[in-house]
């Protein structure tokens, strides 16, 4: 039963106890006829009372009876009426009595009902956010999960591609195993480790990994779990965790994002000390303060370790800091073991190909690249999932989504064909340029269409010429509307950026400037709180300012000349590759080195009848043709 309805049967049931309570006490009084005293007497005179209870002695009783019309009757007899009774007995009258003591219940009850009703509704509404997530009592409390027997447990076996953090970690558990095998030789635990490298590259799944393997009690927390709208509810909640780390010590304690509560102090406007700070404070202190913490390791993992107080980096708080980087192509290749462990793969899939294919991808662009497959196969009704699925995935994860429905006119796609065939063409005929991968004038993603260059190897850092052959290749598809098409459009508009911020990045931060020097220029202040980029400091003259516009254009200009040599001097096979893209609209980096070589393209294979289909039909078909034979996949090869 969902809150909702808990809320709706809560309402109805108070509705109903309050009507039930009112209609009581109104019944008990629907009837009765409020009569002066003088009126009663009249009344009795002529003999029409029939019966009354009195309730009380002396003044101000309270006399209820009936009319002998069946009208009920209620008032108050005065003081020195004490042969009222026995003018009623005269008349002939029933009279009750009653002690007043013992007939006030029933009012009391009426007249603290509503009272009793309220205390009952707020003894409720509390307890029912204490029970929600909202916690009104409990707003001090940690809300750190352990984690259990029943949940799924993920070991090293699971993770790979990031070796060196999981030996790291492993003298971790290690020493919760074994203490006195470090302790004899004057070693001591390390309090805090923290895992740091760029988002998707693991970080949670180790600490998953660590709950796994750890035979000792893990709890789990993200860092926003510690703030809330009131004050000093995070510092209570730091030292509530800290608590029950120490009650179930020896044990792991991991925070997620460890950013949102670990900024760097005095970096907002003012520096005011904030709730945030506060949290922080606390946190520096459970960690290495007066109150010494054997046997809690914290853990915690941020892919922005440069915005981290330098007070919660130091030695004696997070003693040995982990980086999880990019995994290499061996670390990829053990990736796409991992997650298609549970995938069927065709004869024809080839992990290492595929690993050295995916230079700079992370283990959960990894992830999602073979779930993309797993989908495509199934879309077409195929049993495995072939090679070909995982290519269609990839250019789905780079270069975006085709948009099939998106109409173009001629005139467009010619454009488009020239504009990414120059792109290909400058990239083909640059040594130092990264291999095409593959060009397309299908719009994907926001893009009419998309030249994808991919490195045969991951590159860990960029020379010069490898810069300047990327602005180049940024270049040709714009020169090749201008050389072709005489006109220019607003196509060119993200490679002209990119271009320029190459071209910039080179004179100012990466020293490849002979004009200007070895030599940095516009130092970056990322204040933590006011976000990246939003002061840059000027440490340099106006004069210098014009020296590096120069230089950025002079770089942009160079590669841009270069780029147009390469498109002049082969016109024709521009010219070859755009007639292709509007005949195939797709072209890989053997269909781009055919044109230029000027050999004929080989024919497209589109059949993939011989792949078993998950389909009643082709079951049929594929029984019909080899009754007896086992139905097994054949190799595909890519065109």
């Amino acid at each position: 039963m969902n809150s909702t309805m808990k809320n709706l049967m809560f309402w109805m049931v108070a509705a109903l106890v309050i009507f039930l309570f009112y209609s009581v006490s109104s019944r008990i009084q629907k009837n009765e006829r409020p009569l002066s005293f003088s009126d009663f007497m009249a009344q009795l005179d002529r003999g029409h009372v029939a019966k009354v209870t009195i309730t009380g002695t002396g003044a101000g009783s309270q006399i209820v009876g009936e009319f002998k019309n069946g009208q009920a009757i209620r008032t108050f007899a005065p003081p020195q009426m004490e042969n009222l009774v026995n003018l009623m007995l005269d008349k002939g009258v029933e009279v009750h009595a009653r002690d007043a003591n013992s007939s006030s219940w029933l009012g009391h009850i009426i007249s603290w009902t509503p009272i009793v009703i309220m205390i009952a509704f707020l003894i409720f509404f509390m307890r029912q956010m204490q029970g929600s997530g909202n916690r009104a009592l409990s707003f001090g409390k940690s809300k750190a999960k352990l984690s259990g027997s029943q949940q799924k447990k993920v070991s090293f076996k699971d993770v790979a591609g990031v070796d060196e953090a999981k030996d790291e970690l492993q003298e971790i558990i290690d020493f919760l195993r074994e203490p006195q095998k470090y302790q004899k030789l004057g070693g001591r635990i390390p309090k805090g480790v923290l895992l740091m490298g760029p988002p998707g590259t693991g970080k949670t799944l180790l600490a998953r990994a660590i709950s796994g393997e750890a035979s000792v009690p893990f709890f789990s927390i993200s860092g926003s779990d510690f703030v809330e709208m009131f004050v000093g509810v995070g510092a209570s909640r730091v030292r509530d965790l800290f608590e029950q780390g120490k009650k179930n010590a020896p044990c792991i304690i991991f925070i997620d994002e460890i950013d949102a509560v670990g900024r760097h102090r005095g970096a907002g406007l003012g520096g005011g000390h904030d709730e945030r700070e506060q949290t922080l404070n606390q946190l520096l202190v459970e960690m290495d303060g007066f109150e010494s913490n054997e046997g809690v390791i914290l853990i915690a993992a941020t892919n922005r370790p440069d915005v981290l107080d330098p007070a919660l980096l130091r030695p004696g708080r997070f003693d040995r800091r982990v980086v999880v980087s990019l995994p290499d192509v061996g670390g990829r290749e053990g990736i796409f073991k991992v997650h298609t462990s549970r995938v069927p793969l065709a004869n024809d899939v080839d992990l290492s190909i595929l690993a050295r294919g995916t230079p700079g991808f992370s283990g959960a662009d990894l992830a999602n690249l073979v779930n993309e497959a797993a989908l495509y196969a199934a879309k077409h009704g195929l049993k495995v999932v072939r090679m070909e699925d995982f290519e269609e995935a990839k250019d789905k994860v780079l270069m975006g989504s085709e948009r099939r429905s998106m109409i173009m006119s001629d005139q467009e796609k010619r454009t488009t064909a020239y504009h990414e065939g120059g792109h290909a063409l400058v990239a083909a005929l640059l040594e130092d340029a990264d291999p095409i991968h593959k060009v397309t004038i299908i719009p994907r993603g926001m893009s009419m269409g998309v030249t994808m260059l991919l490195p045969e190897a991951d590159r860990l850092s960029h020379d010069r010429k490898h810069v300047e052959a990327s602005i180049a290749v940024a270049m040709g598809g714009r020169l090749a509307e201008e050389l072709v098409l005489d006109q220019l459009t607003t196509g060119a508009n993200n490679d002209l950026e990119k271009a320029t911020e190459l071209a910039r990045k080179m004179v100012c931060e990466w020293g490849m400037s002979k004009k200007m020097g070895p030599l940095t220029f516009g130092r970056k202040e990322e204040q933590v709180f006011l976000g990246r980029d939003i002061a840059r400091h000027q440490d340099y003259s106006e004069y210098t300012a014009l020296r590096i516009d120069q230089e950025v254009k002079r770089i942009v200009s160079e590669s841009y000349e270069r780029a147009k040599k390469i498109l002049i001097e082969n016109r024709d096979v521009l010219d070859r590759i755009a007639a292709a893209l509007l005949e195939r609209e797709v072209l890989d980096a053997e269909d781009v080195k055919m044109l230029i070589d000027d050999l004929p393209l080989k024919e497209r294979e589109t059949a993939v009848d011989e792949v078993v289909r998950d389909e009643p039909e082709a079951k049929e078909k594929e029984k019909e043709k080899k009754p007896k034979a086992p139905l097994t996949p054949p190799i595909l090869q890519n065109p």
